[in-house]
């Protein structure tokens, strides 16, 4: 399948700034497997504070960044964008492991396959590599789930 730029990926996923963690797909075969990109920049919020001496991403940011690309993944696979009356919940991770620090100018590569695609809850392999070397993996468990949509205020409704 062609890239998708960040256009596409905002169609697919309902996250935005500051947690919106996909800024390209490289690659999408639904059903099967997705390769994505975040670029790493000093300009991310969390450095500010994850560390100010040393500035390294947060792995529970880079676990998130793999289950958004399973998202964009799942969504592809059934052939769904990212609506108001639904979300892609998490409801497991298993042998998540971190093996070297992300941090300002790096390039995390987010590759995601399918070990089990079902309705009710969907099984990923999840890696993010920096230059080949991985940083980050584990087992991902998610699930779609349909929620009310948000209810906007009847026109004139104060809201005090």
């Amino acid at each position: 399948m062609t890239p998708i730029d960040i256009r596409g990926i905002l169609e697919y996923l309902p996250h935005r700034y500051p947690f919106l963690l996909i800024d390209r797909v490289l690659e999408l075969d639904p059903g099967k497997r997705i390769v994505a990109l975040k670029n790493v920049t000093i300009n991310e919020p969390y450095f500010v504070g994850h560390f100010p001496h040393i500035p390294v991403m947060p792995g529970v940011l880079m676990i998130e960044a793999l289950a958004q690309a399973a998202g964009v993944l799942s969504f592809a696979t059934m052939g769904k964008t990212s609506d108001p009356g639904s979300v892609f919940y998490f409801v497991g991770i298993d042998g998540a492991r971190f093996k070297r620090p992300v941090g300002p100018g790096d390039q995390l590569r987010l590759e995601v396959e399918v070990l089990r695609f079902a309705r009710s809850i969907s099984k990923f392999k999840a890696t993010a590599t920096v230059d080949g070397a991985v940083a980050a993996e584990a087992e991902l468990m998610c699930t779609l789930r349909a929620i009310d949509p948000p209810q906007m205020p009847a026109h004139g409704a104060s809201g005090v």
